[in-house]
């Protein structure tokens, strides 16, 4: 929230004031997303991470064409997690050689699209590999390929983990000595190395580098068995952002020093053909856009202030509380065409005379279209805007925009 500017009072994205923005977007609700915030986070991510370690982002946390043909021209690699996001991706001019594609349920005609493409494909299953190969041998060129691992360990404090125990992502790691035997006999298939990912939304630097650290002595075991040079080591991300006032922003400096010491101590002299990746996506965008609704209604029920809006969880389902949160968080909210002062300084703080204490709500028929719940704004009325911030990521993709048919939002990189 912080890092957007106010200009005349108002909440601006790209130097834009609110008010106009909409005009020039035409309606609400839209999401906008600020081209030079993003720069900026790649930039610090870049300053952060060791000299030579490629920086690739995860297309899923969002695939808006615009901001995608941007960072392709930021970053090292793009990673996707389906047939759609190849499409957009190489649209983009990052070269086919630089993207991988992972996920769960790849369709042999994703697989198909993928080795045509020559894309990394970065497997997840044992099935998916005797796929692959078929889908290679028919169209006569060699599958440049990846093991996804589910490692044996937990990236702790994570808001989702992705590793250890059972998990629909990669393979065991007991499992891939025995997968790297069949890939040595695999003439369809060009091994390139490894992908380890054990959770995202970690704001706890310790954890993330724990997580690199038994990434890198797993892989170390797991080397002598693979059927050439690792050429390629995805160690993940995880890199999380702050979502409310409780969260304390994510400390690069212990991150970088720590992945400085593996690569020279442990990865450059063992795997010296090694490329090393760290993927993010949420961390790249997620504060970078906002969520903009008009205020169509303002009720009071039983001493209570509603404030409702034209948008709602079918755009932004994480606001709402509905996506990944297991106890509901108010997300950082403002009144956009009242931006300055109090608000900028606290999300969800103390009533203070300049403030109320109201409810946002979206337009749909479910009490969990909740935006805002008793959170402290300057007075808003009938025809305000109201900005949800954090909304750079898994916001228009990740929400059920079908939901009783009203129609998408617009979204723009300014």
């Amino acid at each position: 929230m912080d890092a957007f500017d106010s200009v005349e009072g108002q909440l601006a994205v790209g130097g834009i004031p609110a008010r106009l923005l909409a005009q020039r977007v035409g309606s609400t609700p839209f999401f906008a997303y600020d081209r030079d915030l993003i720069s900026s986070r790649v930039a610090t991510v870049r300053a952060a991470l060791p000299d030579g370690v490629h920086l690739k982002y995860a297309v899923k946390a969002n695939p808006m064409p615009a901001l995608l043909h941007h960072l392709s021209a930021l970053v090292d690699g793009l990673d996707v997690a389906s047939a759609g996001e190849l499409r957009h991706a190489l649209d983009t001019p990052m070269p086919a050689a630089r993207i991988s594609f992972a996920g769960p349920g790849k369709t042999t005609a994703e697989l198909t699209q993928a080795v045509a493409a020559g894309v990394l494909v970065e497997l997840e299953s044992e099935n998916e590999l005797a796929r692959l190969r078929e889908v290679a041998a028919r169209l006569g060129t060699r599958a440049r390929v990846a093991l996804r691992i589910n490692p044996d360990f937990a990236m702790h404090g994570s808001g989702m983990r992705l590793g250890g125990g059972p998990q629909q992502f990669g393979i065991d790691a007991e499992r891939v000595p025995d997968l790297l035997a069949v890939l040595a006999a695999a003439p369809e298939t060009d091994f390139q190395g490894f992908h380890v990912f054990a959770g995202s939304q970690n704001l706890r630097a310790e954890s993330i580098c724990e997580a690199q650290r038994a990434t890198v002595a797993m892989i170390l075991g797991l080397a002598d068995a693979a059927p050439g040079p690792i050429r390629y080591l995805n160690l993940g991300g995880g890199f999380g952002i702050p979502y409310s006032r409780k969260d304390e922003p994510l400390d690069l400096g212990p991150i970088g020093e720590n992945l400085h010491k593996l690569i020279e101590q442990q990865l450059r002299p063992a795997l010296p053909q090694a490329q090393v990746v760290i993927e993010l996506g949420r961390y790249l965008v997620g504060e970078a856009g906002v969520y903009v609704t008009r205020v169509v209604d303002r009720k009071q029920s039983r001493g209570k202030t509603y404030l409702v809006v034209d948008g709602g969880m079918h755009h932004q389902l994480a606001a709402s509380g509905n996506f990944g949160q297991v106890i509901r968080r108010n997300y950082p909210i403002a009144v956009a065409s009242r931006f300055g002062g109090p608000q900028r300084e606290d999300w969800d703080g103390e009533p203070d005379s300049e403030r109320e204490k109201v409810t946002v709500v979206g337009c749909l028929c479910t009490p969990l279209d909740l935006l805002g719940d008793g959170v402290e704004l300057p007075p808003a009325e009938v025809g305000d805007l109201i900005a949800l911030f954090q909304a750079g990521a898994y916001g228009l993709t990740a929400s059920p925009t079908a939901f009783l048919g009203h129609p998408p939002p617009v979204e723009v990189l300014v």
